[in-house]
């Protein structure tokens, strides 16, 4: 079975710095992509940042770009969102989730596996 288990949470001053942690398994294939999504109380939940797993290639959305920075690790299965800058906007429940074929990167619905969530908390 699939299994991302997000870290890395917590509360911050804006202005400051976070880096999330997904540590991945069961996936056995290194084709699929994999994203960041967060989402806000009484909000949609919305793309933050993805990369393809094999070949490294970054995708952001507008309101993180020059803050946000998605990397991984292929020998620790492991990927990461460092968070630079960070703005009380940025709160919100960040989720790591992967997909197994090239999908809509952009879409939530395109995202087979999700994890629980880790809550990150900016204070103005």
């Amino acid at each position: 079975q699939v299994q991302l288990v997000e870290s890395g949470g917590g509360l911050v001053q804006a202005g400051g710095s976070l880096r999330l942690s997904c540590a991945a398994s069961g996936l056995t294939s290194s084709s699929y992509n994999m994203g960041w999504f967060r989402q806000a109380p009484e909000k949609e939940r919305e793309f933050v940042a993805a990369i393809s797993w094999n070949v490294g290639n970054t995708r952001y959305a507008d309101s993180v770009k020059g803050r946000f920075t998605i990397s991984r690790d292929n020998a620790k299965n492991t990927v990461y969102l460092q968070m630079n800058s960070l703005k009380p906007e940025d709160t919100a429940v960040y989720y790591c989730a992967a997909q197994d074929y090239s999908g809509r990167y952009y879409s939530v619905g395109a995202y087979q596996y999700w994890g629980q969530g880790t809550q990150v908390t900016v204070s103005s």
